[in-house]
């Protein structure tokens, strides 16, 4: 029977590079794709613990999301034997932490663990610049000292992920990019109508919330949660007049209004995008009801798209909730009474139910993202 103090044969490390490399080629989740290079390094050296590192430039530090058996870490940009390796570009073999200068004790105070020896190996990205470091803590051997072949193996595993760490660090920072211009673009529309706050953003947190009660995965649910925002984008189009009003509209006005629906959707359903696709769908018909009376196109129960349904029970709510130009924010008895008299006429249903059960999380988003109604002088 193998032993975890026993060396692994060429075969079987062949067999773990090959099985782990596979998998974070093909993932495109970052934290999925730390949790796999940190298992991968900890299998191949039989380290106790492995842990990767990650430059965030932006506010000078290293940061780790994965380091066995803790949360999310900080530190210093130089801080460490991961600082000290980053900023040399050098490996590090360390038969014994706590006589070496660099070792930071703040670590093993944050998360109660004994660092005794380590390597350290950087990831270096496709244009020669460092990118992050494997470190491996805790030798699961006889002596419990890593050996210049370990070092070797670590510089061999950081070899075949590094660049799939890049790609997907790329992906994550595009993902991060495309996600911040759908919120600054679904906030166009709400600012037109001069309302100020967090409409989008509320709206897209329910969405999210009620997507999940749905049955949605994570990633689908995200998906949603980023499309969402752009549900009333076609409101660019409507004049002035008509956005800041602060009465009732007329018959005719009302009718203009109403085609926001489909300017959004003709803004964005030619995209081969299936974000922009899926919000084209939420922006023409997140004002269907489920009972056909809602516009622009009538329809109703199955033939509205979920993304519209649930997309129609955050505006609402939101809505409804919220001072306006033309009206004061309800009292949550109030909103909540005309929510449960909507159920299977304006609203899904299965969404309303799902609503009902996620209402305190939904509260204390509404609570986290409250917004005021501008003053008289910003409304000038």
């Amino acid at each position: 029977m193998e032993s975890l103090y026993d060396e692994l044969s060429a075969e079987q490390m062949l067999r773990i590079i090959f099985n782990y490399t596979t998998k974070i080629a093909n993932e495109r989740n970052l934290q999925r794709v730390l949790i796999l290079m940190a298992d991968m390094g900890r299998e191949m050296i039989r380290a106790d613990r492995c842990t990767v590192w990650i430059i965030d430039h932006s506010r000078g530090e290293l940061f780790t999301r994965v380091a066995h058996g803790v949360e999310e870490l900080r530190v210093p940009l130089g801080s460490g034997f991961v600082g000290h390796s980053i900023a040399t570009g050098k490996p590090l073999l360390i038969e014994n932490a706590a006589e070496d200068a660099r070792h930071n004790e703040e670590n093993d105070k944050l998360t109660g663990y004994l660092t005794r020896t380590v390597i350290t190996v950087p990831f270096v990205g496709s244009d020669g610049q460092i990118i992050g470091a494997y470190q491996a803590v805790n030798k699961l051997a006889a002596n419990g000292v890593f050996s210049r072949q370990d070092l070797e193996y670590l510089k061999l595993a950081a070899s075949y992920a590094g660049k799939s760490l890049e790609s997907v660090m790329l992906h994550e920072e595009i993902a991060s990019t495309q996600r911040e211009l759908i919120l600054a673009l679904g906030e166009i529309g709400e600012n037109r109508s001069k309302e100020t706050g967090y409409h989008v953003k509320r709206v897209a947190e329910y969405s999210y919330i009620l997507a999940l009660g749905l049955g949605f995965t994570q990633s689908e649910a995200e998906h949603l949660k980023m499309a969402s925002p752009m549900h009333d984008i076609g409101k660019i189009a409507i004049p002035d007049s008509i956005l800041q009003k602060p009465g009732k509209l007329t018959t005719k006005e009302y009718e203009l209004m109403k085609t926001h629906t489909s300017i959004g959707y003709n803004m964005l359903g030619n995209s081969k995008r299936e974000l922009l696709q899926s919000a084209a769908y939420i922006a023409h018909q997140h004002h269907e009801k489920w009972d056909g009376s809602g516009y622009p196109q009538g329809l109703k129960e199955q033939d509205i798209h979920l993304y519209g349904r649930i997309t129609a029970v955050a505006d609402v709510f939101d809505a409804l909730g919220s001072d306006r130009v033309y009206k004061k924010a309800w009292e949550l008895e109030r909103i909540i009474a005309l929510m449960k008299e909507e159920r299977g006429r304006h609203f899904d249903p299965s969404v309303i139910d799902v609503f009902f059960a996620q209402l305190p999380s939904l509260l204390t988003i509404r609570e986290q993202y409250r917004d005021k109604l501008p003053s008289p002088s910003e409304l000038a």
